[in-house]
């Protein structure tokens, strides 16, 4: 069993900022770098689940959703990680979104 909680704790602490940053910050583009992440972290989920399916795109559900949809690509795509690496390489890609985002 692949220890995921290095994945969970960064999608939840990014997820967290998103939630307490003001609405000037989310237009500014943190809900879409939110959502570039959590379309990513979902067509990764689906690749591992369904391989050789073309994977769905998430839907822009607005900035004030991007948190809530981060935070289910980011859970969806814990549960079926194989690899200590695969966990170290995610947490790194939320990371780096966060940078981005700015929050």
């Amino acid at each position: 069993m692949v220890d995921t909680t290095p994945l969970i704790r960064a999608v939840d602490h990014f997820a967290d900022r998103l939630r307490a940053a003001p609405q000037s910050r989310l237009q500014r583009g943190a809900a879409a770098e939110a959502l570039a992440l959590a379309r990513e972290l979902a067509r990764r989920a689906q690749l591992a689940e369904e391989p050789g399916t073309e994977p769905r795109e998430m839907p822009d559900a607005g900035m004030f959703a991007a948190a809530d949809q981060i935070t289910v690509a980011g859970h969806d795509l814990a549960l079926v990680l194989k690899s200590e690496d695969e966990v170290a390489e995610t947490v790194r890609l939320v990371e780096e979104a966060q940078h981005r985002a700015g929050v």
